[in-house]
Order: structure tokens, then sequence, then C-alpha cells
């Protein structure tokens, strides 16, 4: 039986995990999640979790109280994630969202885990860094984004050499069909509907506004080490073709599945192995047709960030994905508009080019969330002064 611990058990990949993990042939050592303290402690007691972490301390509380006489133990707060991140096991998946995920990354890999990584924000911020850690230690990392382990299941038997690109697809999100003109008024609401997938707002969110892709173009590169100039992204609104690996010889293999995040989750729990999972198996004849496009840069200006944060590197990548969040929190509080998002990143990104130390500091885990929270600061000035000019 795997022994395995579920990194942000309550988010839209947690849940999932959940569903997979809840079917037998695993073991819980430890679960965290964070305000919904209520579903964190049923998953608990369902899965007979040795642990679960809220990663909040004014929620630990609530926690134990819900987790009396259970025979779970508790915690709470961020260094007790990072801890469970590092407690002894087969496999732990790492589904929190946003730069809090690094850390808890780090901590698995320094442990010489298996990671399962759907934290992209751990490659962007710190790829270097985090792979590194990770072949010191002699612990693997597999990739859960759905992209990335499309491209990872193709290059089984493949020699990197071989490779001449890499493709990843995006839906367009829920603004593909949309007028330039009116993603000027697109409201949080309307954004976080997706067409294909279901996922947690933020993410559908960056899906939208193409930064969600942006993110996997970085994390691409930091994962397979491709060069920047060898990834490509394409529209394929049916969703069905995750990611195609181009190779030397002019053939190119593709995944395909249908849009289920349980794919690559499924993958991963059971890696190397391949196991029966409860997911829709796709019909090619009622689908009828497969379409690709070039994204438009004027509807999806993250992109081309995502191949500036490459060709400065250092931590770049840091601050990009700091304001992106950072901006993203504006939009959800109607601070800024859909595509003021963009601008605050670009701006941000302007800005910390500016600091000599980006790329001359060594990349540490310190370095990396002093970026991080200088970048935060910086979006935060350029939406005040983007509402200043709205009025």
């Amino acid at each position: 039986m795997k022994r395995i611990s579920l990194l942000g058990s309550t988010g839209s990949i947690g849940e999932s995990a959940m569903d997979l993990i809840g079917r037998g042939g695993f073991e819980v050592v430890a679960l965290t999640g964070g305000r919904n303290v209520a579903r964190l402690a049923s998953q608990a007691v369902a899965l007979k979790a040795d642990l679960a972490v809220t990663c909040f301390t004014e929620c630990y509380q609530e926690l134990a109280a819900r987790l009396k006489g259970s025979g779970v133990t508790v915690a709470a707060g961020a260094d007790a994630v990072a801890q469970a991140a590092a407690r002894p096991a087969d496999l732990v998946v790492n589904g929190i969202v946003g730069a809090a995920g690094l850390r808890p990354s780090l901590a698995a890999v320094k442990a010489g885990a298996t990671l399962a990584l759907a934290n992209k924000e751990s490659l962007v911020c710190a790829g270097p860094l985090l792979m590194a850690t990770a072949r010191e230690a002699g612990a693997t990392v597999l990739p859960v984004d759905s992209e990335h382990s499309a491209v990872f299941q193709a290059l089984v038997g493949e020699e990197m050499s071989a490779v001449e690109r890499v493709v990843i697809t995006a839906s367009g999100g829920a603004f593909r069909d949309w007028p330039l003109a009116a993603l000027e008024e697109a409201t949080p609401e309307q954004a976080a509907t997706h067409p294909n997938w279901e996922m947690g707002q933020r993410i559908t969110i960056d899906s939208a506004s193409m930064f969600n892709k942006a993110l996997e173009v970085i994390e691409a590169h930091e994962f397979f080490g491709i060069a920047p100039e060898r990834i490509e992204v394409l529209i394929h609104p049916q969703s069905a073709v995750h990611a195609l690996v181009g190779f030397c010889d002019g053939a190119m293999m593709a995944h395909l599945g249908a849009p289920d995040m349980r794919h690559a989750i499924g993958y991963a729990l059971n890696w190397p192995a391949r196991a029966p999972l409860p997911v829709e198996r796709l019909d090619l004849a009622a689908l009828g047709r497969l379409d690709f496009a070039a994204p438009d840069p004027a509807r999806y200006p993250a992109l081309g960030l995502a191949y500036e944060v490459m060709a400065a590197g250092g931590l770049m990548g840091a601050v990009f994905n700091a304001a992106k969040e950072a901006a993203l929190d504006g939009f959800i509080a109607r601070r800024i508009g859909f595509t003021d998002m963009a601008r605050v990143v670009e701006a941000t990104m302007g800005r910390m080019a500016s600091q000599t130390s980006l790329n001359n500091d060594m990349m540490t885990l310190d370095n990396v969330l002093q970026a991080d929270q200088m970048a935060r600061e910086l979006a935060r000035e350029a939406m005040a002064k983007t509402q200043e000019a709205t009025g």
C-alpha cells in the first residue's frame, strides 16, 4: 500500500485526488488545507489520516475541536504545512495554489520524497532551486498539470536530445470568442466560468487571461529543460489534446483524453505503473473534429510576458508570479479591470528589472521570498495608480 501525503486537499486538485485516493490502495500520512476546516476534518476522518494541518493558525481550534477523539493529530501554520510535506511518505502530492506551495515542495524533495507537483508556482518562482534540490536529495518530481503530464508521458522511452519542440494547448478560456473591446468590462463572475474544465475560481480566471498558460510555459521550460523558443502554445477549444511533442524526424506524439484532472493525478498516483481510472473515455467519432489556432497576442498579453520572464531568468519568475497573484486579487475585488491585470504585471516586471540583485543573487528560498514580497508591493502601487487613472 502506497503511503501518501496530500497538500491542498480541499482545493480543486485536492478534491480530484481525494476521489482517487478514497477508492483504495493508499495510506494517508497527512492532509493539509486552508480555511475550509469542516471539509478538511471530514477528509481526515474518512481517510484515517495520521495528521491534518490547516495553514491558518487562527483555524487551529476549530480543526482540533472537529477532530477531537478521532486519533488524527492536528497542527496549523506555514511551518506545520512544510513539516507535513517532509514526513516520510512514498508520494507527496502538492495541490496548493500559489507561491505558498514553494516551501512545502522544497521540504518534500529535501526529504527525498517523490513529489507529484500540481503547484506550478514552485517551478515558476524557483525552478532551478527546486530541481537542483531534488537531484541532490535523490528525489523524483512528477508533473501533475495536465499539459506537463501529457508531455512527460509522450517522452517515455524517448531521448530528450531527439525533442525538437513541445506544444501545450489552451482552451482559450471564457473569453476566447469575445470582441477584444468587451474584455475591458469583463467581470470576475464571467471570467470564472470555464467552457471545458471544472476548476477553482482563481485558476479559471487565470485561464481566461491566459496567465495560467503563461505559468505553464515557464513550468515546461524549467521542468523539461526545453529552450523557450521551442515551446509553443496553441488554442484548442475541444481540450482533447493536452500536449504534443515534436521530434527531430518530424514525428509528433500527442496525448489525448477527456478534460478531467484525474487523468494526470491518477498517472502520478500510480506511477510508474498505470491503473484503471474512473474517467470518461474519449469518443473521437462523437467529437468529430479537433481545431487549433495560434493565440492572439492582443487578447492574451500574458503569454508574451512569460517569454520575457524566461529571457530575463534569475528571480524574474518569482516577480511575475507575485505580481500576477496580486493583480488577480485586485480583479476579484473589483479594484482593477480584467485587462488591467497584464498591465500591472508588466509594470511590476519593468520596475523590478532595475533591481541589480534580481539577476546577481543566488537563488535561495529567502531571496525568492524577498523578490515575491517586493513585487507584491510594487503591484499594489501599480493597481493604486490604475484606480486613480480610471476614477
